[in-house]
């Protein structure tokens, strides 16, 4: 059993520093996020394979507390960057660590998917960390509407569980009409797909 004071400690915001988008960016967290602790394997296999121009607009999915939604804002210093996330806790983690890494072209707001973001708001990037258990109803509105918001020529990246990963070209081919699988790692795999 925890005495007292280790659960109070327990309380504090996790802070680690990793080295994403060519810098070093720093972190807070909490328990209850997802990857608390360091960036997931999956988060940093997504990261190495995304193509971000430095005036591109971009989209984190679901950001839990903003490791690729930072990342994203480093790489396209003259573009925007929203997070969305439907957890209250992660959204306030994503702009807090905006904050902390001066990164002012990013901001984190209280989204179910795209329910919260601007109707007339167009991205060039949308990446996500898909929660393996999202379902098939979530997921086929997040591809739908992550579609319609990319201008032309803009891209989607994923990174799901392997398991996932027919399911994903599957339905990223229905609502697309593309798909391209960037990597197959042990755990992960990434896919994008480009609105025409």
């Amino acid at each position: 059993m925890l005495t007292k004071d280790q659960v109070n400690r327990l309380r504090e915001p996790i802070r680690f520093e990793a080295e994403l988008a060519g810098r070093t960016l720093r972190f807070a967290s909490t328990w209850g996020l997802f990857s608390p602790r360091e960036i997931d394997e999956g988060t940093r296999l997504l990261l190495a394979h995304l193509e971000v121009a430095p005036a591109a607009d971009c989209l984190d999915l679901g950001c839990g507390y903003g490791a690729i939604g930072l990342a994203l804002a480093a790489l396209a210093p003259q573009g925007q960057t929203l997070m969305v996330d439907k957890d209250f806790v992660a959204v306030d983690y994503a702009g807090r660590n905006a904050r902390r890494n001066r990164l002012d072209n990013a901001r984190a707001l209280l989204s179910n998917g795209f329910d919260q973001v601007p109707a007339d708001q167009r991205f060039d990037r949308i990446a996500s960390n898909i929660p393996a258990k999202v379902g098939k109803e979530l997921l086929s509105i997040l591809l739908h509407d992550a579609r319609d918001r990319l201008r032309p020529g803009g891209r989607l990246y994923v990174v799901t569980i392997n398991g996932l990963r027919e399911f994903m070209k599957r339905n990223l081919r229905e609502v697309f009409g593309n798909y391209d699988k960037l990597k197959q790692g042990a755990h992960y795999t990434v896919g994008m797909a480009e609105r025409g």
